[in-house]
């Protein structure tokens, strides 16, 4: 199916690109968060008036998200967490955990989608995770999991 771009989208490409995507992946994703529309003619004429628009508002997304990267530099996220007696976690530390502590914390309202942690985080100790914050920004932080009983 092809689609034009309203976003620069990594690995896809840049705004007002036609390209062509696998049908699903443009009706269940491009189109409902308002990434692509249908490369209809109507579309693409208007896609290429508003150009200029959609290129102003990346360019705040990427403002925003380098200042993002720039107050996270260097940190590390605590969490506590129950662990047994080997110091592995009952569950993991999932993005959507990870994602409410940075709202916490930091006041950095991120999605889950965003959050990559580099390898599954079950067990107590420190682990990488890599944040999706632009199509062109990428930051990593590193989150250190502490038993609770530890802390005080």
């Amino acid at each position: 199916m092809k689609v034009v771009l309203l976003e620069n989208l990594r690995n896809l490409g840049n705004i007002g690109e036609i390209i062509n995507v696998k049908r699903g992946f443009a009706r269940n994703f491009l189109i409902p968060q308002r990434k692509a529309l249908f490369a209809s003619e109507k579309n693409i004429k208007d896609v290429d008036k508003i150009k200029s628009d959609l290129n102003k508002k990346d360019q705040e997304k990427k403002k925003i998200a380098k200042d993002i990267a720039e107050k996270l530099k260097g940190k590390i996220l605590e969490i506590k967490k129950l662990v047994t007696e080997n110091k592995e976690l009952y569950g993991s530390v999932k993005p959507t955990e990870i994602s409410k502590i940075l709202k916490e914390k930091e006041n950095i309202d991120l999605s889950s989608s965003l959050i990559q942690p580099v390898k599954e985080i079950k067990s107590v100790g420190e682990f990488k995770v890599i944040l999706n914050l632009h199509s062109e920004i990428e930051s990593s932080i590193k989150v250190k999991v502490v038993p609770e009983e530890q802390i005080k």
